[in-house]
């Protein structure tokens, strides 16, 4: 079986057509198979990390993502595995990663999404969530003095939200008008904290006006919302007019990692998330415009588990690192 082909990924900024409709439904379903399957190796004891899963953050990872240009640069999170296969990293990549293999993003010294590389335009995401918002203010700072066009995305979640790197990193790019584009994946929960208890505005976009940006609020379950939102935020950065902060609605359907059950997540948010499964609506909105027949949709489902066993296998085949190797690429030559 091969490797996921990234359908139509380089089809950017345009009305979305019935080939990027299927690479947004392939991506999609692609991420919670992929995720589905870490967890089941994390319960094997075959994981050499942590398992963390996006399931019900999929329209904001693939929407997003499809939304930049080659040569923009993505500053991720932990639950956009979607965006990555979207800017290049292939399923086998990201099973050695949490493998802990070699030949991972990380050459082993990492099993879980803390991985980028520069050839893709991927920064690697930095575990203290919030600390990426004034790395790609930084990236965006370079795009701004060089004058190269290139625009930055990055997201954090509502808890992160309320960290000082969210401050800094936002007012920065607000004040020097920088090409950046800022998602909260607002999924309800800061691991437990209810959102009630995160903040007291009424939506955390609300906060766009203080800092004197372009703030919208979004379905964060519909991928043609996340598409255009972040389409015209990108554009806006690109045109000079300075960074966008989006804010998508989500409900995170399972717990915050493998280890956390969610049991102190109410019966009914779980009902009302699964009701607007990402997933099912991207699925359901492709068979209803006839970009899928629904044996077309059971074939897709059937290749994208041929292609996550063929990363298994690589992953498992491929070797563990050098314990000599540990120090190479910490310090500059």
């Amino acid at each position: 079986m091969p490797e996921a082909d990234n359908r139509g990924s380089k089809i950017k900024h345009k009305e979305l057509v019935k080939a990027d409709y299927q690479t947004l439904c392939y991506t999609m379903r692609l991420q919670r198979e992929f995720e589905e399957r870490i967890y089941k190796l994390f319960r094997q004891g075959r994981l050499v990390g942590a398992a963390y899963a996006g399931a019900g953050h999929e329209a904001i990872a693939a929407g997003s993502a499809y939304a930049l240009d080659e040569g923009d640069v993505l500053v991720p999170m932990h639950r956009v595995i979607g965006a990555h296969f979207l800017r290049g990293h292939t399923p086998r990549d990201m099973m050695c990663q949490y493998l802990g293999r070699a030949n991972g993003p990380t050459g082993g010294r990492d099993g879980n999404m803390h991985c980028g590389n520069m050839d893709l335009n991927i920064v690697g995401m930095i575990s203290h969530l919030g600390a990426n918002i004034p790395v790609a203010a930084g990236v965006a700072l370079a795009s701004k003095i060089q004058a190269t066009g290139v625009v930055s995305l990055t997201y954090i979640g509502e808890g992160g939200a309320s960290i000082g790197d969210f401050h800094e990193g936002l007012n920065f790019a607000a004040v020097h008008k920088l090409p950046m584009v800022l998602i909260v994946e607002n999924n309800k929960f800061a691991y437990s904290t209810p959102a009630r208890l995160e903040y007291a505005c009424e939506n955390i976009v609300d906060r766009a006006k203080g800092y004197g940006v372009v703030g919208k609020l979004i379905d964060g379950t519909d991928v043609e919302s996340v598409y255009t939102t972040t389409r015209e935020a990108v554009k806006l950065a690109r045109d000079g007019g300075g960074p966008t902060l989006i804010e998508a609605s989500c409900t995170r359907l399972l717990g915050h990692a493998q280890h956390d059950d969610a049991f102190y997540v109410p019966e009914e948010i779980l009902e009302e998330g699964w009701q607007n499964d990402p997933v099912a609506k991207i699925e359901n909105l492709v068979q209803e415009r006839k970009y899928f027949t629904n044996k077309e949709i059971d074939q897709l489902k059937k290749e994208i588990t041929g292609v996550i066993d063929d990363a298994v296998d690589f992953a498992e085949k491929s070797p563990m690192p050098q314990p000599e190797d540990a120090l190479e690429g910490v310090y500059a030559t």
